[in-house]
């Protein structure tokens, strides 16, 4: 631990205390059916073989034309990848898999209502509704390559099929969130200039029909004040010929998609060649300050990077029922529900409600049901079910090969739920750290190669050469105990092209803190921030330590939240904890923290104050939090994010801002009352 009179501590070196936690290795039956076991693959990968070593990507891909170029870096950092070679991706993840699959489940789409049967599409069936629809699109709507379009779209089968539309045509997509508000999807209307916005009626979250059309009205306002006018709002039918919402139709600019389709039967559409360097989509990803910037991503050097970590990292091949249990509003759900798994011809499921509707068995009567032997969620889906129920996944009968965590930094306590009660110690884990900006996997272990390590991510993924810098720009060494900032030295396919209409953002944001020479053209000189911290261990694993400004400097000492909130959950009554900052006149900021039991599990003084110490022991007394709120939930977003944000308001008496889009928004003034009871 730092000398407490230090004075010269930097924001990137946060107190770490974590201790290294012991290896867990992949059972033998996993490597002996694993896509990769040859560890040849990271000298394949490594620095001299750089950037030829992504053809091994590239060549899973059926391609029109050979790229001339692998790399070039004529404009940082701005990269092209396989300039000049071309492709489709739609083509790519439906009809190459035709000829030996097409009767091969490709989408495996389960209502949130357990009486409404599981629709099973075939590659087939994938193939002509994604036919049908692009030409409703292209005739019906008249757009063509290069258009933007964006979908607000629920989570069931229409949303896959019409990104593949989209991308059959050349047609840039930009999926929002459904949970985001309507005028969130307006303002991406009006910053990505599309011209048709393509929503849904209603759909099922928590046993609730939702009015979901009442936001596309709200939209289309948006983008009309931002002088962006939609041509036309498609809307797809929750149930096929029956319109669910009450919201009504506007005449003359709205459009049921179901009435429309019947025209377009049997119509099939060449897909368009495009070029590698071509935008497949944009991401919109919120920054720290000012609008949402949207990620412009590829589609030759995506769809290889998606592809080619799906089979090595995640294990996938054809014969598995593969469930990323994200959403495909975010980009783990583009990449690892719909791109990466059907470009390698697997079956994906998607599920449209929350994990613990009706109960917390949920997800494990579905893994039961379908087979599944990959699963995928976060930490904060993990630590949801294990608060519901701790002991539900012993109760069916599913076995997992494979796991996969993403999304934020996953606690040791936790992990070892994950892999002994819902991997049932039978399988391989791997804890990815990437972002939007990235396209896919930056760190993880290969699950047949490398040992799993709690609260690890693991070193670089093949081709990705991480490295952690102080604010100086000096390296900080493996092994050397010190956080820093992570970066990666070396461009890769699947990072972003640009941040649509505002490059000069995109090199702000990611380059110009660690550029060595903002004149050259080698891209040794241009390292990517991502802006998280991050501990590289001497055994080259790299610890996630959460954004940069999750930091609480406390009296000189750097704290990372996520290591309080880790040291909280090593008490058997937690569920879940969240941290957050408040003002204190002597040491400047210090911790307060809150958490939520388990079923069952009362609250009381005595509770907090054993959670406080096992934070300083944990720990250190200088991480004791002011105060230890026990609360009945924590404010979370549809997607089952706390926001921390409400709580720091809560905490500090200010403003929580609007809380009409999170999942339970009455939580909030029970956590006000509670705290201001003291």
């Amino acid at each position: 631990m730092s000398d407490p009179k230090s004075d010269t501590l930097t924001e990137a070196q946060l107190a770490v205390h974590w201790k290294e936690e012991s290896y867990y290795y992949p059972p033998a039956s996993f490597i002996a059916q694993a896509n990769m076991t040859d560890g040849g693959i990271l000298e394949r990968f490594g620095e001299k073989n750089f950037p030829e070593c992504y053809k091994e990507y590239a060549d899973l891909l059926t391609w029109y034309k050979y790229w001339e170029k692998t790399l070039d870096t004529s404009n940082p950092p701005f990269w092209k990848w396989f300039v000049g070679g071309e492709l489709n991706a739609s083509y790519n993840c439906v009809d190459r898999h035709l000829a030996e699959n097409r009767n091969k489940t490709a989408i495996h789409f389960v209502p949130e209502p357990e009486n409404e049967h599981i629709q099973h599409i075939t590659y087939q069936e994938l193939w002509v509704r994604v036919n049908e629809f692009a030409a409703l699109l292209r005739d019906f709507c008249g757009l063509k390559r290069g258009d933007r379009v964006t979908l607000h779209l629920p989570m069931t089968a229409e949303l896959p099929i019409t990104m593949l539309a989209c991308a059959r045509l050349g047609v840039i997509h930009s999926q929002v969130f459904s949970g985001f508000s309507g005028q969130a999807c307006g303002e991406r209307v009006a910053d990505s200039g599309s011209r048709v916005l393509i929503t849904a009626d209603s759909y099922y979250r928590s046993g609730i029909l939702l009015d979901h059309k009442k936001l596309a009205d709200i939209a289309f306002d948006k983008a009309k004040e931002e002088k962006v006018v939609l041509e036309k709002v498609l809307v797809w039918q929750r149930h096929p010929g029956k319109y669910s919402a009450q919201t009504p139709l506007v005449q003359g600019r709205d459009f049921v998609v179901n009435d429309l389709l019947p025209k377009y039967r049997g119509q099939r559409v060449e897909p368009e060649r495009m070029k590698a360097t071509d935008p497949l989509f944009l991401m919109y990803t919120s920054g720290s300050t000012g609008r949402p910037k949207a990620c412009q991503h590829s589609t030759g050097g995506y769809l290889s990077y998606v592809a080619g970590t799906s089979r090595i990292i995640q294990d996938i091949h054809p014969t598995d029922v593969y469930w990323c249990m994200a959403d495909i509003g975010w980009i783990t759900g583009h990449s690892y529900i719909v791109y990466g798994p059907l470009a390698l011809g697997a079956s994906t499921v998607m599920y449209e409600g929350v994990p613990n509707y009706p109960d917390a068995g949920r997800p494990w009567r579905i893994a039961e049901e379908l087979g599944v032997n990959i699963f995928h969620t976060s930490p904060t889906a993990i630590r949801a079910l294990r608060r519901a129920g701790p002991d539900e996944p012993k109760k069916y009968h599913y076995h997992f090969k494979h796991m996969t965590t993403v999304g934020e930094p996953i606690e040791p306590e936790v992990w070892r739920w994950y892999y002994n009660v819902v991997g049932k110690g039978e399988a391989a884990i791997v804890d990815t750290w990437w972002q939007t900006e990235n396209g896919g996997f930056l760190c993880s272990t290969i699950p047949a190669l490398a040992p799993m390590k709690p609260g690890s991510a693991g070193p670089g993924v093949p081709g990705i050469y991480p490295i952690v810098y102080d604010d100086d720009g000096k390296e900080v060494p493996a092994g050397a105990g010190k956080a820093g900032n992570i970066c990666i030295r070396n461009p890769w396919p699947g990072l972003m092209q640009t941040i649509w209409g505002d490059p000069d953002r995109m090199t702000a944001v990611y380059f110009e803190r660690y550029c060595k020479n903002k004149k050259s053209k080698d891209w040794h000189d241009w390292p990517y921030f991502a802006g998280d911290g991050a501990v590289h261990a001497a055994d080259g694993y790299f610890r996630i330590l959460g954004r940069i400004d999750d930091v609480i400097n406390v009296a000189g000492h750097r704290l990372g939240t996520k290591e309080i909130e880790s040291a909280a959950l090593t008490v058997p009554e937690v569920a879940e904890a969240a941290v957050v900052a408040v003002p204190d006149e002597i040491k400047g900021r210090v911790p307060e923290l809150y958490v939520s039991l388990k079923p069952g599990v009362t609250g009381d003084e005595a509770l907090a104050r054993r959670i406080s110490k096992a934070i300083e022991t944990e720990i250190s007394p200088i991480a004791r939090p002011r105060k230890v709120w026990i609360v009945p939930d924590m404010p979370k977003t549809r997607s089952g994010k706390i926001m921390r944000r409400v709580l720091g308001a809560l905490s500090t008496g200010g403003n929580a801002g609007d809380i009409t889009t999170l999942a339970n928004p009455d939580v909030v003034e029970k956590i006000r009352d509670l705290v201001s009871r003291g």
